[in-house]
Order: C-alpha cells, then sequence, then structure tokens
C-alpha cells in the first residue's frame, strides 16, 4: 500500500512537471514571437502619428497632408490641390505602420546600384505630429520577383554599410498610380466620365 502512495505521488508529481515544462515552453515561445515581430517591424508609429505624407517616384512628387478638420480623411498638396483617395492613402498607410522585413543584410555603399537605390523605384517619406521624419527607399525586386530591396531610414545609417531589408511588393503596388488615383473620385467627375463614354459611343 505504502508502495502505492509513493507511485502515484511520484506520477502525479511527473505529471505536474511535464504541464509545468509545457505552458513554460508555451509563453517562451509565444515571447520569442513577440520579439521577433518587434524585431522585423520597418516603423514604430502608428496611424494616428502621421501628418504628412511624400511619394517621389521616377516621374512625380506627390504630397498629402492630413485634413485637420476631419483626421480621418487625407488631402494631395502637390502636384494638385485636392481631396485625396481615402481608400489609396490607408493602403500605403497600413503597409508603413504594419509592415515587416522579411530579411535583413548589410552591403557596401559601393553595391547601392546592384540593388536599384542608384535610381529607386520610389521614396516614401513621413512626417509624424512630432516633427520626426522616416523614410522608406524602394529599389529593385529580389532575384526571383517575390520581395523589394528597401532602405529604411538610411540617412541614419552608417556611411559604409547599409541594412537592406525586403519588403512585401504591395508597397510597389501602393504607389504604382497615376495622378488621378491618387484622387477622389466625386459623383460629378463619374457623371462627366460617363457622359463622355456616352458621346463615344
Amino acid at each position: 500500500m505504502k508502495l502505492q502512495k509513493k507511485t502515484w505521488g511520484l506520477l502525479i508529481a511527473a505529471v505536474f512537471l511535464c504541464i509545468t515544462v509545457y505552458i513554460y515552453e508555451i509563453k517562451f515561445q509565444q515571447q520569442q514571437s513577440q520579439i521577433k515581430s518587434n524585431n522585423n517591424k520597418l516603423f514604430d508609429f502608428t496611424e494616428e502619428d502621421i501628418k504628412n505624407i511624400t511619394v517621389k517616384t521616377q516621374q512625380d512628387t506627390l504630397e498629402f497632408q492630413r485634413n485637420e478638420d476631419d483626421k480621418r480623411f487625407w488631402k494631395m498638396t502637390q502636384p494638385k490641390q485636392e481631396t485625396a483617395n481615402n481608400a489609396t492613402i490607408s493602403f500605403l498607410i497600413n503597409l508603413l505602420v504594419t509592415g515587416e522585413s522579411e530579411r535583413r543584410f548589410t552591403i557596401s555603399t559601393s553595391q547601392q546600384k546592384n540593388y536599384g537605390f542608384n535610381k529607386p523605384l520610389a521614396t516614401i517619406e513621413v512626417i509624424l505630429n512630432d516633427g520626426n521624419k522616416h523614410q522608406i527607399v524602394l529599389g529593385n525586386s529580389d532575384f526571383n520577383d517575390s520581395f523589394l530591396y528597401a532602405q529604411v531610414d538610411p540617412n541614419n545609417q552608417d556611411t559604409t554599410e547599409l541594412i537592406i531589408n525586403l519588403v512585401p511588393k504591395n508597397y510597389r503596388y501602393a504607389i504604382d498610380r497615376e495622378i488621378d488615383e491618387w484622387l477622389e473620385i466625386n459623383e460629378s467627375s463619374k457623371r462627366s466620365k460617363n457622359t463622355d463614354i456616352e458621346l463615344k459611343k
């Protein structure tokens, strides 16, 4: 009987130890996942922190400012003074706020041309409410066209080595637009376009 009690005691202790180890492993994995996610984030600001956005492509320079009367909306200030397309701006902002780097590596400044930074696809700059500026420079696609090479806040980097990030191609889709695609489409514009179509028929 004493042997049975001892056996049961050891069994319970073993089960308790297994449960404790399991819980510890789960918590450790969650913490590691969170740390990895935080380390992979491109920027550490929120949507509400952004005051101005500038998008410089090889063709155009577009500037946007948050609407002071209604912070949910944006207006284009360059090259036109018009209300911005909220969905288009929101798509870009979401990438900036939540975007993560798939991988990071360093190159020498003399290698920039190999990654498309001598003639960047685009440079996106944001100005925050506190006056701080952040920038992401988009270069070429990687060798299998799965990601884009990008520099984050390159002005804050060492002059001899540059940190390169692999970022989703969604950044290209976000900025590869005609100027009118950045602007709000109101009902009068829709009617005008429909009228033109009818006349052409």
